[in-house]
């Protein structure tokens, strides 16, 4: 090879080698920034778990220092990947009841870090019009609901609730998984036209605080009595991520704080910009939230 020829080689190598460190360091960049410790947070695309991951991204990205990264999943895989240590915490799990299959699967692998939100509640709710008000009525008002009941996503506990509810109470109706923006749609559309619809709902949510709704009575107790939502984090997240896990422990919301919350995200569909602006609102309850040096 001549001198020229080796020379331009070098150069075109040189800015080849340039280019690919100068993309490394850009991609680097986008997904840990330097100096500060990461987080990783699972959530399922519920109004309340939304509201509580993206409140508890923006104060420990803001106040506390970290970065923060969050992953919308099925329950199911939200569940697998704490236990595995593939994410920090979780916190939505519904306990005793809603959750209680995935504790008993994965309960030696996660540590429960304590009660976000006291008084929660599952079952089947209906617009306060609808005027039958037992779940023990639904087959005789099968026409009036087109014999359908409104679901969320399927691997979600009230989703099995619901499935015992339709074998316990022998319902003649189909239950049709989505999600919970596709259910609140459903039920949205249903007000508005006055028709009757039942869907699977919870409380805390902003669907309460939007429209007139009531839960069926549940004589049989399938869905169980009044539950607390759970913070639970992966097993080690104590010893690795001590004031992370300390700031979770404290991080805890009433029901008027939480569907506050809820409300501002539904109506601007931007959680992070909701919750920065929540937070300005409510400064003193956040800062006790965090952990003394």
């Amino acid at each position: 090879m001549s001198k020229q020829k080796t020379k331009w080689f070098m150069l075109v190598m040189v800015a080849i080698l340039s280019t690919a460190l100068l993309l490394a360091g850009c991609g680097k960049s986008d997904t840990a920034q330097p100096g500060k410790k990461v987080v990783k947070f699972g959530y399922v695309n519920w109004a309340e778990g939304v509201a509580m991951t993206h409140l508890a991204k923006v104060v420990l990205e803001d106040k506390m220092g970290y970065q923060v990264e969050t992953t919308m999943a099925d329950v199911a895989p939200v569940f697998t990947s704490v236990a595995n240590g593939d994410y920090d915490a979780f916190l939505d799990a519904w306990l005793p009841v809603t959750h209680e299959s995935y504790m008993k699967e994965y309960g030696d692998k996660l540590v429960d870090l304590g009660v976000s939100f006291t008084g929660a509640r599952i079952g089947l709710v209906v617009p306060e019009y609808v005027t039958i008000n037992s779940i023990e009525e639904l087959n005789a008002a099968k026409d009036r609901f087109e014999g359908k009941l409104i679901g969320i996503d399927s691997g979600a506990g009230i989703m099995k609730a619901t499935d015992k509810a339709i074998q316990d109470y022998q319902l003649q109706y189909q239950l049709l998984p989505g999600s919970g923006p596709a259910m609140t749609a459903s039920l949205k559309d249903a007000v508005e036209k006055q028709e009757w619809v039942a869907v699977t709902g919870w409380k805390p949510h902003w669907m309460f605080a939007t429209w007139k709704l009531k839960f069926l009575e549940d004589p049989k107790g399938v869905y169980g009595n009044v539950e607390n939502i759970h913070i639970v984090g992966r097993k080690n997240i104590e010893q690795d991520l001590p004031e992370v896990a300390a700031f979770l422990k404290n991080f805890k919301l009433n029901d008027q704080q939480l569907g506050s919350l809820m409300g501002m995200i539904a109506e601007s569909d931007d959680p992070v910009k909701s919750a920065k602006e929540w937070v300005k609102n409510n400064e003193e309850l956040v800062n006790s939230w965090i952990p003394k040096k």
